[in-house]
């Protein structure tokens, strides 16, 4: 009979514990805030070191291989890497303007509706900036714009 494995207690990716609201906490008050705000910042340091880490192996592989093949294979390489670098890069640009909306007060909210946007939700997805709702629909008009 398999034994099972010990269970870890409940975390997220990012390696925090969700969020234990208080009864009667205040939606985004400074608890919440501050939770967040540490997952963000975690998050774009995390994505900083990986940046780190691309320019250093490119540095580090650069060769001119005599073979052509070679160096189509390293080129390509190079290039998925930019271009996963440049999505991070945008992400990047979008914790800092998340960061910025909690430092404003502004964050937790949907920007379509206004309703609070959950607990749950935002530390599924810290960027988020529309209820689930708003942003079903905002899907399902891409879609049908798309087309």
């Amino acid at each position: 009979m398999p034994t099972q494995a010990k269970q870890q207690p409940n975390q997220s990716i990012s390696g925090f514990e969700p969020y234990k609201e208080v009864k009667g906490e205040e939606y985004m008050g400074k608890p919440m805030r501050d939770h967040f705000t540490k997952i963000l910042n975690k998050w774009k340091q995390d994505l900083m070191q990986e940046v780190d880490r691309t320019v250093d192996h490119m540095k580090d592989e650069a060769a001119n291989f005599p073979d052509p093949a070679d160096r189509a294979s390293q080129e390509e390489e190079f290039s998925l890497e930019l271009r996963a670098r440049d999505r991070e890069r945008k992400l990047i640009k979008k914790i800092d303007k998340t960061l910025q909306l909690i430092e404003d007060e502004e964050y937790g909210w949907c920007e379509s509706c206004g309703v609070e946007i959950g607990i749950r939700r935002l530390e599924a997805r810290p960027t988020a900036d529309m209820c689930v709702d708003c942003k079903t629909l905002a899907e399902i008009k891409e879609k049908q714009v798309g087309k």
